[in-house]
């Protein structure tokens, strides 16, 4: 295969991007929200599926989700020491007025 051919090819993503669904429980930093994300996994003993969850800061440019809304992250670059992700795209506002 010559160099020109092998130009024309579309570029492969270097890794897939992780993506993680999640309600916002917190908005009061800039530029940043809380994510809690759950996942259901059978207990190793007892059988029993235990809801486990976890918490992620996501990066935002502007502040336009707050609590409750249901956002989709994806893992991205370090921004600060505990920020790998941003907000991708909104799913569902939040009801709650």
């Amino acid at each position: 295969m010559n160099a020109q051919a092998a130009a024309t090819q579309p570029q492969q993503p270097a890794r897939n991007q992780r993506t993680l669904v999640g309600r916002v429980v917190s908005d009061r930093m800039q530029k940043t929200v809380v994510v809690r994300v759950e996942r259901r996994v059978k207990h190793a003993v007892v059988g029993k599926t235990v809801t486990r969850t976890r918490k992620y800061h996501a990066h935002v440019a502007a502040g336009e989700f707050g609590p409750g809304d249901l956002v989709e992250i994806a893992e991205c670059r370090p921004i600060s020491k505990t920020k790998s992700w941003q907000v991708t795209r909104l799913l569902e506002k939040s009801k709650a007025v």
